[in-house]
């Protein structure tokens, strides 16, 4: 074999190894987004099955507690929030929202015994409980797939291939301070 075919060889197979790096790369990248968008979407389907709870819960405590109008107007308010959210960052502060509404709706519901005793309102609480424990842990899927998003997006070789194909990093899913605590719902008979 003459020099000029070996070296035209040796170039197309570096050629060769440098598309199938930047293809491979690619994929991932691509992969790795459609899993932080599909982590987004099961935490918008629980912020959704909260929102479509919250009217019930609302309307049961508004029976035992109609002077309460403030209370009622705030998760109202907190609800469309969740509801019109376009990004995580705007669905995370509606969410922290609805999470003090909440407390305050709780803490209202808590001066009325036979409210407390009524089997719709420990119902939709176990239903409330159930939501929320989904909606962490969809929030933990979420923030897992954007970490690794992002990580695969500012680490070498990705970062070049990323940036070329306009990939960004996303955000996380993030409570705020006063939001970090738990729901404290104490039922006393």
């Amino acid at each position: 074999m003459d020099a000029g075919v070996i070296f035209l060889l040796a170039i197309l197979g570096i050629v060769a190894l440098v598309v199938l790096v930047v293809w491979t790369i690619y994929n991932r990248l691509v992969t790795l987004r459609q899993r932080v968008r599909e982590a987004w979407s099961g935490i918008d389907v629980q912020l959704k099955r909260r929102a479509s709870l919250v009217p019930n819960l609302v309307e049961t405590v508004k029976g035992y507690a109609a002077h309460e109008r403030e209370v009622f107007e705030n998760v109202t308010r907190a609800r469309a929030a969740i509801l019109s959210a376009g990004t995580p960052q705007q669905a995370a502060q509606a969410d922290n929202m609805l999470t003090g509404a909440l407390k305050s709706l709780f803490a209202v519901a808590e001066a009325y015994p036979q409210l407390r005793a009524s089997e719709n309102f420990l119902q939709m609480q176990k239903d409330l409980s159930d939501i929320e424990s989904k909606i962490a842990y969809a929030r933990q899927f979420y923030n897992t797939n954007v970490r690794d998003l992002n990580t695969k997006i500012q680490t070498f070789p990705s970062v070049l291939i990323a940036r070329n194909f306009g990939f960004k990093e996303e955000g996380y899913f993030e409570a705020e301070e006063a939001a970090r605590g738990d729901i404290a719902v104490r039922f006393t008979a």
